[in-house]
């Protein structure tokens, strides 16, 4: 391959070990940056410099939009750059290693100990050992507790930091909530704290004044003989007993980057994205997205087409993804659409729609997006059976899915995903012979389009189980889990059940996921399990060649923790959960109403027809309270536009 020049900051044998090592991995484009928009800055000529860390690959972490929002919002500042850092592959993690070459940035090539902030954003409770690997190529002790003056302050955001705990160990300060204003906050205090000479610990207790701000250092926990959580309690006088997240009301107003780096290489979503709005006022029981990014905030669409239009030409995509937990909820939609497809048809632009719920397909807009290019449909029901829909508030019905799929293969689609989850609670054996049913009658509706109308293509169904894995914040955190015993035999049922002409089955590693709900509701002490699982050679966990579920297993008995007591185990309502310290807006008074009316099959009506009480009310946020744009008289499942 051709060798690249640049200006380096690795010293000159790092550096030419590095072009060594590029000649010899696989994907080399991951790690030379340089990429169209990218910013590089002058180190000398800022006052603060911020190391952003996603943990995971390359073509995971480029494909992430938050990470797209903080990189732009940074560096628009003059005083502070950011710079991008991911987690190396296999084989350059291991010649790194061996050649004694740091972790860098794509930017500057700074190795991760030389920024004054190092961020990680969490995604996903799987990649947890990506960033002790990244803290370990970057030369940054691994626990905060070892860390020097001298050293970056580690902070973490994202949503898997609603619950910090099992990250407490590693991370000296969490972001909770939306980023865009407290990540100004944050760097205003590391740069002044450091500028006057202040300690770590100074530092950190300013931090811990910032709202959405967590300090684990600055919290002791205690457990009782049964290994459940006992107190939590904070240590020192600047830290407040419950943090409240943030949140970014006007989303109009709200920074968004109008340049992002274009990769060289092919990457998982390549494509410019429209954030068009944040939040669901759903109310799903199982959803921890739905509930974490409450309020529901629109952004306007004067503003979506002024940041199209920077997109489009800044970045020569052909491709426009209406981004957001449900977009056709979104409240002028059809209009956006038309108003998108009358700019970029002529240049050959498509505008994609994912997260569309199946009661708000319209079917003009999937006109109007096939004129470009037709991508597949994506669609979830969840569960395969009314009365398990109504246990979960999905507010969908098979009616529902049937209109949406036949207005699809009307337009000439011919190829659909249905997404269901199984082992929630209160699933039975109907339930999943439903999701053989569903799957059957999507088929069924492809050949009742007439001939002249449907695409000559043949109708592909591809039906998806995942596990339920019980989250914080959700009607369900309380809830157990299946055994991985039990997923087994689910799952060869659901092979019988879907055992369909034109329909493929794909299923989720029961064993990841069981480790998800370890990590996902854990304490303090799942951190020891991680940094063991670290220390047996567990990394890049995401993926199904890397996953190493024995040294997970050996890892807890390293450390005398048994995984049921995380995964498989219902809570009562009366134990204080690790993540109780944190005020996400949603109480856990309303949650625990939400997880009855479950268990009597009882659906809640989407808060945009009136507010249910989750908490956010009293906050002053939700503008759907003020003035809630539907009414109780309208059906559930009726499309929120004409």
């Amino acid at each position: 391959m051709k060798k690249f020049k640049g200006d380096f900051s690795l010293n000159d044998l790092e550096n030419l070990k590095l072009e060594r090592l590029l000649e010899t991995v696989q994907k080399p484009a991951r790690y030379i940056g340089g990429e169209m928009n990218s910013v590089k800055k002058d180190w000398n000529s800022v006052r603060c410099t911020f190391g952003f860390c996603f943990a995971d690959t390359y073509e995971i972490g480029m494909s992430h939009l938050g990470m797209k929002i903080l990189y732009y919002l940074i560096n628009e500042r003059p005083d502070a750059l950011c710079e991008r850092l991911f987690m190396p592959d296999a084989d350059m993690a291991d010649k790194m290693r061996k050649e004694n070459v740091p972790l860098f940035s794509l930017e500057n090539r700074k190795a991760l100990n030389h920024f004054d902030i190092v961020g990680f954003t969490l995604q996903y409770e799987m990649s947890y050992t990506n960033i002790l690997e990244m803290l370990d190529l970057g030369r940054i002790p691994i626990f905060g507790k070892d860390r020097k003056e001298a050293d970056p302050i580690v902070v973490a955001g994202g949503p898997c930091a609603f619950n910090p705990e099992p990250l407490a160990p590693f991370i000296d300060a969490f972001m909770i909530g939306d980023g865009e204003e407290v990540m100004h906050e944050l760097i205003d205090v590391i740069r002044d704290g450091r500028e006057a000479g202040l300690s770590r610990m100074d530092i950190f207790r300013n931090l811990a004044k910032l709202e959405g701000v967590y300090i684990p250092a600055l919290y002791d926990v205690t457990y009782n003989e049964d290994g459940t959580l006992k107190s939590f309690t904070p240590n020192d006088p600047a830290a407040p007993k419950t943090v409240k997240k943030r949140v970014v009301k006007d989303l109009s107003a709200a920074i968004y980057p109008e340049a992002i780096p274009v990769p060289y290489t092919e990457i998982v979503h390549d494509r410019m994205v429209l954030e068009i709005m944040r939040g669901c006022t759903r109310g799903c029981r199982f959803c921890q997205a739905g509930m974490l990014y409450r309020p529901v905030r629109e952004r306007s669409m004067e503003r979506l087409l002024e940041l199209a239009d920077k997109l489009q030409q800044s970045t020569g995509y052909e491709e426009m993804s209406l981004s957001s937990l449900s977009s056709g909820d979104f409240t002028c939609l059809p209009q956006l659409i038309q108003a998108l497809m009358d700019r970029y048809k002529e240049k050959r632009v498509s505008v994609s729609l994912p997260s569309m719920r199946i009661d708000n397909i319209v079917k003009q807009s999937l006109e109007e997006t096939q004129q470009v290019k037709k991508s597949g449909l994506t669609l979830a029901p969840e569960a395969g059976t009314q009365r398990l829909r109504d246990v979960i508030n999905k507010g969908v019905t098979e009616e529902n899915l049937i209109r949406a799929v036949t207005d699809a293969f009307e337009c000439g689609w011919s190829s659909v995903k249905l997404y269901f989850m199984m082992g929630l609670p209160t699933e039975t054996d109907e339930d999943l012979q439903g999701i053989g049913h569903l799957a059957k009658k999507v088929v069924d509706a492809y050949y009742a389009v007439p001939k002249e109308k449907r695409s000559k293509n043949g109708v592909r169904v591809t039906a998806s189980a995942s596990v339920f894995v019980p989250k914080p914040f959700t009607p369900f955190q309380w809830a157990a889990q299946d055994t991985i015993e039990t997923v087994h035999e689910k799952q060869m049922k659901l092979r019988q059940y879907l055992k369909i002409k034109n329909v493929n089955f794909n299923w989720h590693e029961s064993e990841l996921s069981m480790l998800e709900a370890c990590i996902s509701r854990g304490d303090r002490r799942i951190g020891q399990v991680i940094y063991a699982a670290w220390k047996r050679g567990c990394r890049l966990d995401s993926w199904m060649e890397h996953f190493k579920y024995d040294q997970w297993l050996g890892a807890f008995e390293d450390c005398g923790l048994d995984p049921a007591f995380y995964a498989y185990r219902e809570r009562p309502y009366d134990e204080l959960l690790p993540w109780e310290f944190v005020d996400a807006g949603v109480s856990m008074a309303y949650l625990k109403r939400e997880n009855e009316k479950a268990k009597r099959v009882e659906t809640t009506k989407d808060c945009r027809r009136g507010c249910n009480g989750c908490g956010l009310n009293t906050w002053g946020v939700c503008d759907w309270v003020k003035n809630p744009p539907l009414k109780d008289t309208d059906e559930m499942a009726a499309p929120l536009f004409d």
